[in-house]
């Protein structure tokens, strides 16, 4: 491997996992993940187009080729975690791209995809945060199933359905590590709210597939597993895994019961981004959080108003 020095953008994990700030939105907001054993390499999320300059140049720190890749695999295909998959996969020769079956067509075929994140972030802002996404070659996708294992130079990566944020979401089991690759499953954990308490987390309810009680199923797989880790798209590894599943299903539970408490309300949307933020204040309270309501809101506003739109669907199904 090599003694050149990481950029400043990849973090190296252990375990040969190493975890890539494509700077999407901000920095410390999403992750793609590197795995290299053997002189062979897999990514586990790709972030957005303009991420992959940095995924590239992570493997050119490691002394390691584009032809070294074996795997491309996204949690899920929204575009923060597979808006470049296609791109990517034009630099990397050898690389098949494995994603889970509800997701495949739309990367061979990404026109619904984008029309389907255009209804939820505007035009305006899909020319801003994803450019063009660039379909894969049907050839090169292999679509997962639960329980399906793949090998990086005989290290193996075991995949689980875990549907409940999307239908299309399937996690990647790491016995190397003992962790997971969560994508959006195991929620949002921001390194700008961690206090000597260690991290906060809460779920992601993004539209269009969230339903808490799938989600609560998958959740709970996943601490099954007892993980010594989690690796968190948005944002990086945790660890004190059990302490957070505990968190998060406390809050998956406490969102459901908003959205069912203001399911008539009058300006809905606007409602449960409200109460979603008070909710969220009081917990970071109690994690010792010391910023504003101000601070709260700016970090989460993306979260708060795509949750907004999530729990609205979920409340009209």
């Amino acid at each position: 491997m090599s003694s050149t020095a990481l950029p400043p953008f990849v973090q190296a994990l252990g375990h040969g996992v190493f975890a890539i700030d494509t700077a999407f939105q901000r920095d410390h907001f999403d992750a793609a993940y590197l795995v290299v054993h053997g002189g062979r390499a897999a990514f586990i999320d790709t972030g957005t187009n303009d991420a992959v300059p940095r995924l590239l140049a992570a493997l050119q720190s490691l002394d390691l080729r584009p032809e070294d890749v074996d795997w491309v695999i996204p949690t899920h295909v929204h575009l923060d975690h597979a808006g470049g998959a296609g791109l990517l996969m034009q630099h990397l020769p050898q690389a098949r791209l494995l994603v889970h079956p509800r997701g495949a067509r739309h990367l061979v075929n990404p026109g619904k995809l984008w029309a389907s994140a255009t209804a939820v972030y505007g035009a305006e802002e899909m020319a801003r945060s994803y450019g063009e996404v660039v379909p894969v070659l049907a050839a090169r996708v292999d679509t997962s199933h639960d329980g399906m294992t793949v090998h990086l130079a005989g290290r193996p990566l075991w995949l689980a359905d875990t549907p409940g944020h999307a239908r299309h979401h399937h996690c990647i089991w790491d016995e190397s590590s003992g962790g997971w690759f969560t994508g959006d499953t195991f929620g949002l954990s921001y390194r700008e709210f961690d206090t000597a308490q260690g991290a906060w987390i809460v779920p992601t309810s993004t539209p269009m597939h969230f339903d808490p009680q799938t989600l609560r199923q998958s959740i709970q797989r996943l601490l099954a597993q007892q993980p010594r880790c989690m690796y968190l798209t948005h944002f990086g590894r945790v660890q004190d895994v059990p302490r957070l599943g505990a968190l998060l299903l406390s809050l998956l539970d406490d969102m459901a019961t908003l959205g069912r408490r203001l399911r008539h309300a009058p300006d809905r949307h606007q409602t449960l981004k409200q109460g979603q933020l008070e909710m969220f204040a009081r917990s970071l309270q109690a994690h010792g959080y010391a910023g504003s309501l101000a601070q709260i809101e700016q970090l989460l506003a993306m979260d708060l108003e795509l949750n907004a739109q999530g729990l609205g669907i979920w409340l009209d199904r």
